[in-house]
């Protein structure tokens, strides 16, 4: 998990809001409405007013009731603020809808990346830290187009405006107001720098409670069963306290250099404007029309600033959430050869490894010098203690992981030089644990494959045994599938594995202990059915029971990754080697091995 809760440069900040508005482009259009209705509330609130100023000079001091002028007025005045209710209507709601659109493609750019990383990226980051980014952190990004940015641009709109007003009606009392300029900026510069720091600990620390609480939800029968309630509560609460503290810090540092810091200034700005025109009314006469003007806009100038201060918070947010986003989209530590490679086709579906060496951390290997060939119609087993390395052969072939030392061969060629849809296509997987995704059976079988047809996927439903079952429930093939599968029985689900690897039809089998959670009965019926899908194909096996494999034309025996014995069944058991020593204890005869030892 990332706990780099480093203070972002101000070069990397504005690298990262000019990335996040590059998501704005195809959206041009919708953005000239938008900054036209945000001009059109600008002058609004430029012109209200000089109409009022225009009232009290003109015909309220010198009680000049021209009722044909103080109606044109007054029917100006009107206008311009209901005009500026339908524009303000329109500015929110497409500034609203470029947000959406920017935020829906953000959050499918950083999904669609999600699956294309390796499993080596998913080993070392919990699944939780990936969901924060994915809903939490696009959702602060959301906040800052719809909030932020539209902000910000009408108030530099209007902070301009204003200035221009100020000048044409008094250009030194203007320069005046121009002094708290950079004191907003020193303020402002003081702000991000501690406001960074502490935003990018509270969305670490986010991530964490939603890391933690997806552990929790995943391995919830566990906590129950071995009584973990308190150790996890007390877990939780730890970081929920180290949340609580990072996000009171933020409070602070918003207290202190929001509202009050701002209305500071604004009181200092309304004391230098009605100096001015205190003194100024000693020598001569002030028009009250002009005062009413400059306190209006003064008020007009420190309202936008307080919503541009009050949103640089939400401002902080993003750029962190935009850097946390962004991290997972420039990840490099993709799926090996998901940028595909020659056109070459898996024909016969002959493996072959020669001399694979692999290390997961680069330190140790896990895998020494294998070297074997699984032929088309061979059944390669593979067995050993756990950690022998099993896993890791299949991780290898099936392209979870990237190897340097040694060859895999398919027909012959490179695993490396197939196109990753012709691997995914031929070799056809089926672990211990079934995964089950939400949808119909129906669904879980075909995967959204058009070459599989209804009567596909039942004719691959009864070649492993599982039409019976289906056929059995509510709807059968159209019976919904819950989450991960959990209204099944482990049978079931691996059975219902079987039929999606049948139906796709794939040149080379690969079993993880597949019939482990199958009932006898079934299991030997199913061994019936592999007799018959092993014919013409490839078919590797990792097995734990060694009664399933007995049949296997090759079993390679591996102890602390390395291929210590290979060979048949008999021939295997005549070695009274390791592979021997399995089968007795496997099959309640370990007093022989005791024997011998004597």
């Amino acid at each position: 998990m990332d706990t780099n809760n480093r203070k972002l440069t101000g070069k990397e900040q504005r690298d990262i809001l000019f990335r996040l508005l590059g998501y704005a482009k195809p959206y041009k259009k919708t953005i000239v409405i938008a900054f036209f209705c945000l001009l059109m509330m600008t002058l609004g609130n430029i012109y209200g007013p000089i109409i009022i100023k225009v009232f009290i000079d003109n015909h309220l001091r010198p009680r000049n009731m021209d009722v044909q002028a103080i109606t044109r007025l007054a029917a100006a005045y009107i206008s311009i603020q209901v005009a500026m209710i339908f524009f303000l209507y329109f500015q929110l709601l497409k500034f609203q809808e470029i947000a959406l659109k920017i935020i829906q493609h953000l959050r499918i750019d950083i999904f669609s990346k999600v699956q294309m990383l390796g499993m080596k990226y998913f080993d070392k980051t919990p699944g939780g830290s990936l969901v924060s980014r994915i809903t939490n952190d696009t959702e602060a990004i959301k906040d800052m187009f719809v909030s932020v940015i539209s902000t910000f641009i009408q108030s530099a709109f209007q902070l301009t405006g204003i200035f221009i007003a100020m000048f044409i009606l008094n250009v030194k009392l203007a320069f005046f107001c121009l002094v708290i300029l950079p004191i907003i900026f020193l303020v402002i510069v003081a702000y991000r720098k501690y406001s960074s720091i502490y935003y990018q600990d509270m969305r670490e620390r986010l991530s964490q409670l939603n890391a933690k609480i997806n552990e929790s939800l995943q391995g919830m029968a566990i906590i129950q069963v071995f009584r973990q309630e308190k150790r996890l509560r007390k877990e939780f609460e730890d970081i929920n306290e180290k949340h609580f503290e990072a996000g009171m810090k933020n409070i602070k540092v918003d207290g202190l250099l929001l509202r009050p810091a701002i209305d500071l200034i604004y009181a200092l700005a309304l004391i230098i404007v009605l100096s001015f025109f205190g003194l100024s009314s000693i020598d001569s006469s002030i028009q009250i029309g002009v005062i009413y003007a400059f306190v209006n806009y003064i008020d007009r100038f420190f309202e936008p600033l307080n919503q541009v201060m009050m949103r640089l918070s939400l401002f902080q947010q993003a750029l962190i959430a935009g850097e946390r986003v962004f991290k997972i989209i420039d990840e490099t530590e993709l799926a090996p050869g998901q940028a595909g490679g020659m056109a070459n086709s898996i024909r016969e579906g002959e493996v072959e490894f020669r001399n694979v060496s692999f290390s997961y951390d680069g330190r140790r290997d896990v895998l020494k010098n294998i070297s074997f060939t699984a032929r088309p119609g061979e059944t390669v087993a593979l067995v050993g203690h756990t950690g022998s390395g099993k896993s890791s052969i299949i991780n290898l072939m099936m392209r979870f992981y990237e190897f340097e030392r040694g060859e895999i061969l398919i027909d012959g060629v490179s695993i490396k030089d197939y196109q990753d849809t012709e691997l995914r296509k031929q070799l056809g997987l089926v672990l211990q644990d079934a995964f089950l995704f939400y949808g119909s059976i129906k669904d879980n079988i075909r995967l959204h494959n058009p070459d599989i047809t209804d009567s596909g996927i039942e004719a691959a439903a009864r070649f492993v045994q599982a039409h019976t079952f289906i056929e059995k429930l509510p709807e059968a093939y159209d019976h919904e599938v819950v989450e991960r599968g959990s209204t099944f029985s482990s049978g079931q689900r691996q059975l219902i594995a079987f039929a999606r690897t049948i139906a796709a039809n794939p040149k080379i089998l690969v079993l993880d202990e597949a019939t482990a959670n199958i009932d006898t009965e079934t299991e030997e019926s199913i061994q019936k059915a592999l007799e018959e899908m092993r014919k013409g194909r490839t078919t590797i096996s990792i097995a734990h029971r060694l009664s399933t494999i007995q049949d296997a034309d090759q079993i390679l025996v591996l102890h602390q990754g390395e291929i210590v014995e290979r060979g048949t069944h008999q021939e295997l058991l005549s070695l009274q080697g390791l592979y021997y020593k399995m089968y007795l204890l496997q099959n309640g005869l370990a007093h022989r091995i005791e024997e011998r030892v004597n």
